[in-house]
């Protein structure tokens, strides 16, 4: 089995629709595919309903990623298979998408003061119909020629975590994040708990307290993760009994990671399945509507 566990849609940042996501993902010749929108589950009527026309059968893991903050530094959480009618998660999700307009205009007018000629209106029209957040913001720079790719808009010169034309948003206390989420039946795991590109990251010990609180695993294989990094990760997943997870980070064209370049194995794939109450992933029989 081919699992990967971290995607997004148009519903947040990503390229592709949720209905393209899962078809891509189908033709990747993935078996398993979480649609993780940002602080959303926007797409998954839309992802869930284009299962049966697909070519080959695919199974869809309902999820979102969950934008936190512990002691002044970022992070984000990737929650799956949770009840998304909990009305305290959903308020929560509703509480950080509110505050990403404000915030996305906020960091507009930042690098209009840094001398780069952003248009508002160009923003929103990339972001279309998405939840906004910095990489349509980032996709403007490149157009603009500020930056050379997407990836490379997120730096302390732009809009890294801390960057000088960063603005803070409205996030969850991880802790509150993960005891939100498993009221809701989900099962959470730290995304990218290293990637060190993207700005500060949170100490070990931090990881440890939140393994205590609850959380279920860590993100080790990643795009952001060189060998030494995930070699860290594993050993700190087998100290603190946490799952380790692989996936792709998929935004589409966005950026240059590809659906199944990183996947989790099924055995961890299945103790998540197992937690999990909330929700339960979607199988697609592939064809059957043809």
């Amino acid at each position: 089995m081919r699992i990967d566990l971290h995607t997004h849609s148009t519903a947040s940042d990503g390229t592709d629709t949720p209905a393209g996501l899962v078809r891509n993902a189908a033709a990747a010749g993935l078996d398993v595919v979480a649609l993780t929108d940002h602080d959303t589950v926007a797409g998954h009527a839309e992802a869930i309903a284009a299962l049966p026309g697909l070519d080959r059968p695919l199974t869809l893991v309902t999820g979102a990623e969950l934008s936190c903050r512990v002691e002044g530094v970022g992070l984000h959480m990737l929650a799956y298979l949770f009840d998304p009618d909990e009305p305290e998660l959903a308020r929560e999700r509703e509480l950080v998408r509110d505050d990403r307009v404000p915030r996305a205009r906020a960091m507009v007018v930042k690098l209009q003061e840094l001398g780069v000629p952003i248009d508002w209106a160009r923003v929103a029209v990339i972001a279309g119909d998405g939840s906004v957040g910095r990489p349509h913001i980032a996709e403007a720079l490149v157009e603009l020629g500020v930056v050379p790719d997407v990836s490379a808009a997120f730096t302390p010169d732009w809009l890294a975590n801390g960057g000088r034309a960063y603005v803070e948003k409205h996030e969850l206390d991880p802790f509150k994040a993960i005891r939100l989420v498993k009221a809701a039946g989900g099962v959470t795991i730290f995304a990218h708990p290293l990637a060190v590109k993207r700005g500060q990251v949170v100490p070990e010990a931090t990881i440890a307290d939140l393994a205590a609180y609850g959380l279920d695993g860590i993100e080790v294989d990643h795009m952001d993760h060189d060998e030494p990094a995930r070699a860290r990760l594993r050993g700190l997943a087998a100290d603190l009994g946490l799952l380790p997870t692989g996936s792709s980070d998929y935004h589409g064209s966005r950026k240059t990671c590809r659906l199944g370049d990183f996947t989790t194995d099924p055995e961890i794939y299945g103790e998540i399945t197992r937690r999990a109450t909330g929700a339960f992933p979607v199988p697609g029989t592939g064809g059957t509507s043809r």
